[in-house]
């Protein structure tokens, strides 16, 4: 019988501290993920893919609050509107796996800017922090962007980690008047579920794998120097009003649809979620292109005939 117990309290015990052993170590991965080195051949293919739509691409560097360098580009649509969009790609990516996005919104005459984030791509940095620096780096290209092009308006797209990055960042900054998200995470200790449980069964990431999910979070969050609650799409449509399209992928395990569920419950402004059947993660274009030009397009175009509201000057850039 007490042989049977210790089994049985084994079998009980161990997947949880199996979990919490690899959320400890994971948690530094998390920080630094793998980086996708921006090559000459994809800046290569860039220049074919713009040039085939008669737009044209310049390097676009900024320098950040911190001083890490942010590298991207401005690309120019062959006859611009006069509004722009920042587009944020996803983790362990870089601006080229965001050139298909570019493409479709160059042709619709907004031109683009396509920065890597921060300790990605040809971007300095010493780690990913989900938005909480990258929120500040984005209100630093702003600045630089209204300095040499006076947008009419200014919006966002964005992919995954980017799509969570945007809407941060337009919670912190009224100059960004708009965001287009797609797979976007609720918040870090949500998207940690999902990892925890293998990205298959959030609910077992958040019952017997959840020490797991709790220490990747804990020790990131000491490593980093920043608390992962201040990390949430949520809170950030909470604290701003802005118009809201979020797409969630009807097949999509890594970040499922219940984040874009949240984000939607807690959002105030005008918001319109689109549930994609079958797409996989940031799978959207590519399973329903026509209709995800559609309907990106005109929300975009619909907010950018809308007059400009002056941006509050409290939210103008984040603290």
């Amino acid at each position: 019988m007490a042989r049977l117990i210790r089994v049985a309290l084994i079998l009980v015990f161990f997947p949880a501290l199996l979990s919490a052993v690899v959320g400890w170590y994971g948690a530094a991965g998390f920080l630094h993920p793998e980086k996708r080195a921006l090559t000459r051949d994809m800046t290569r293919d860039a220049d074919v893919t713009f040039a085939q739509i008669g737009a044209h691409r310049e390097d676009f560097d900024v320098r950040a609050p911190d001083g890490t360098m942010l590298r991207g580009w401005k690309v120019h649509a062959a006859k611009p509107n006069g509004s722009w969009i920042l587009v944020f790609h996803g983790v362990a990516d870089n601006r080229y796996g965001m050139v298909g996005h570019a493409r479709l919104l160059l042709q619709a005459e907004y031109d683009v800017v396509m920065m890597d984030a921060r300790a990605h791509g040809a971007s300095d940095g010493a780690m990913a922090s989900y938005g909480w620096l990258e929120r500040k780096d984005t209100s630093a290209v702003i600045d630089a962007l209204e300095q040499a092009e006076h947008p009419l308006h200014l919006f966002a797209l964005g992919n995954s980690m980017g799509a969570g990055i945007a809407l941060q960042s337009a919670g912190a900054d009224a100059r960004i008047e708009a965001v287009a998200a797609e797979a976007p995470f609720a918040d870090l200790q949500e998207a940690a579920y999902d990892y925890a449980g293998l990205q298959r069964w959030p609910t077992l990431g958040k019952t017997l794998f959840a020490p797991g999910a709790s220490t990747v979070v804990y020790r990131g969050e000491r490593l980093a120097g920043f608390r992962a609650s201040e990390v949430s799409s949520i809170k950030a449509v909470q604290h701003r009003t802005f118009p809201l399209l979020l797409i969630c992928d009807g097949a999509d395990v890594v970040l499922p649809c219940r984040h874009s569920e949240k984000i939607l419950r807690a959002a105030n402004g005008p918001k319109e979620l689109w549930r994609v059947p079958g797409a996989l993660h940031t799978g959207a274009m590519g399973t329903a292109p026509a209709e995800f030009r559609r309907r990106v397009i005109a929300f975009f175009d619909r907010e950018r005939l809308k007059p400009r509201e002056p941006a509050p000057t409290a939210l103008r850039k984040p603290d």
